[in-house]
Parts: structure tokens; sequence; C-alpha cells
């Protein structure tokens, strides 16, 4: 037990101060229920995916910052694809923008390990040509979603015998996003995929003088950190019921939220529910400064310098844990 609390130290601490970020919120607010904890996890869906694209592949050690334009793509991809067509079409169109993120993450991947280049350099190259792609294929927002797919993450669930009291406070948004990531990111833990991860983050060397298939495994991460973006541009799709061909402020927001959430910028340490539930404490902050009155351009600033805080924090831990 007192390891299990010493692991999970940092994430019970997010999930303490989410929890007294939530009685603040109703202390300035007394009128904030759950239709506004269900618009916060709407607005957070996105960020959440982008989070967990990235933590991905900070665990093993690389960086990605085609995230954004990834969820761009695919989303203009999704609104393009379904717009004037039936419903039961976007049952074939949503496996398909998953595989499209899937291939075009996998391609990162390639691209870094035949190529040698560093990841910041390949994922910053393929960030320009991918928000370029997203404008080919809309060249200003629009398309659309099919109706089933927006319902998905509207509303609250309902559970028999369970009184509505309670499920009232579980959005729908917020149990697409647990069971997406559970999809994935629990038979992950369960392979042996999972250590050659955490391996090739804490060391390449290392762990290719254990037999680690390094190459092969950061070709994974990154197609996992794809599959991650496009379920991210899917969401964006969804909750705005058009595709937006512009990258929204997704990048920073995510690496802070990795760093935040117990990631190591170095990689090899961390997890995926510590960066989520700090998804949403930036995301409530922004709410609280907004229910404060802050003007919006102080509000800009207070969260940039949140982030830029964060990561440079997150950097300085990873260079001295590489220095000792």
């Amino acid at each position: 037990m007192t390891r299990f609390i010493a692991r999970s130290g940092w994430v019970s601490g997010l999930i303490v101060l989410l929890a007294l970020l939530l009685v603040f919120t109703k202390a300035i607010q007394p009128f904030y229920g759950t239709a506004d904890f269900g618009s916060l996890a709407r607005a957070g869906l996105p960020f959440a995916f982008a989070v967990a694209a990235h933590t991905i592949v900070v665990i093993a050690g690389g960086i990605d910052l085609s995230a954004a334009s990834m969820m761009a793509l695919t989303s203009v991809t999704a609104a393009s694809m379904m717009n004037g067509t039936s419903e039961e079409y976007a049952l074939a169109v949503v496996p398909f923008v998953l595989f499209l993120g899937l291939v075009l993450g996998a391609l990162n991947g390639i691209l870094i390990v035949v190529t040698r280049v560093p990841d910041i350099v390949v994922t910053l190259a393929m960030l320009f040509v991918l928000q370029g792609a997203a404008l080919l294929v809309l060249g200003a927002p629009g398309g659309a979603a099919a109706e089933w797919l927006k319902a998905l993450i509207v509303g609250t669930i309902h559970v028999p015998g369970v009184p509505e009291a309670i499920t009232a406070w579980i959005p729908k948004a917020l149990v697409l996003l647990i069971i997406c990531l559970t999809v994935v990111w629990v038979p992950l833990r369960l392979s042996r995929l999972d250590l050659s991860l955490y391996a090739i983050g804490s060391s390449q060397l290392a762990a290719f003088r254990s037999g680690v298939p390094v190459a092969r495994t950061k070709i994974l991460a990154y197609a996992l950190g794809g599959l991650f973006g496009a379920m991210g541009g899917l969401s964006l799709t969804m909750s705005t019921g058009i595709g937006a061909p512009i990258p929204g402020p997704y990048l920073l927001a995510s690496v802070a939220a990795v760093v935040l959430g117990g990631v190591a910028l170095g990689g090899g340490r961390g997890g995926i529910i510590g960066p989520i539930v700090a998804v949403f404490i930036l995301r409530l902050v922004r709410t609280d400064l907004t229910l404060l009155a802050v003007d919006p351009n102080v509000t800009a600033i207070i969260e940039g310098a949140i982030m830029v805080i964060v990561v440079m924090f997150g950097a300085f831990i990873a260079l001295r844990s590489r220095s000792s």
C-alpha cells in the first residue's frame, strides 16, 4: 500500500486539486451545475485526446509537434466525408479517419527512424505538411457531422436504478473519453509494448542492448499518438458539427498538461491518468478566470504563463534526472 501511494501520490494530488477547484468554482458561481460541468467535459475532450497523443510519445522519449495539425486534418476529413451523406455512412467514416490518424502517426515514426533526423524537426515539418493538407480538404470551416455522432457527447448518461441527481454529473463526453482511452491504453499496459515504450524512453541504448526493438517500438508509439490525434479530430467535429482546418491551441496546452500530469519530458516515466486530470485542471482555471470577470487578454497571459512555467519546470526536472 505504501508503494502504491508513493507511485500515485502525484496523481492523487492532482485529483484533490481538481476537487478543490470545483469547490472554488461553486463558491464563486453558486449556480454552477450539471450543464456547466457537461460543457467543461465537452470543451476538454479535444484537449484530452491531444494530451493522450503526446503522453504516449513523450513516455517513449519523443515529442510530436504535429498533433494539433493531425487533429485539424482528421477533423476536416471527417466533416467533408459526412457532409450531405446518410447517418449510416458515418459508421464507415469514423474507422477510416481513425485509420488515417494511425497511418500518419506511423509515418512520423518511420521518418524519424529511417532518416535519424531529430523528432522535433520531423514533426515540426509534418506540422506544416498536415496543416496544408487540412486546408486543401477544406479551405474554410465547413462540412457536417452525423447527428448520432454529435449526440455521443451531448447530455448525460442514464443508469437504471441510479438516482438522476448522481447521473446528472456524469456527462456523455467524459464517459466517451474514458471508454476510448480504456480501449487503447489498457491492452497497451498489458502488452510487452508497454515495457518497450518505457524502456526506450529511459535509455534507448540500454533498451537496445536488452533486446528491445527500438525502431519498431518508436514507430508504434507515434502510430498510437496519431490514433489519439484522430480521436481528437473527431471530437472537434462532434462538438462543433463542422470541420476546422486551422489547428487550435492544443500544442502547448497539451505539453503543459503532460508535464503537470507527472510525465517526464525525458521519457520513461508517467502514465495517462495524471495528464488527463491536468487537462481539466487547466480548463477549469480558465473557467474560473472567466467567472471572475478577468479581462480576456489578461486571461490569455495567465494561461500562457502557467503553461510556460509548467513546461520549463518539466524540462528542468528532465535535465536533473539525466545529469544524475
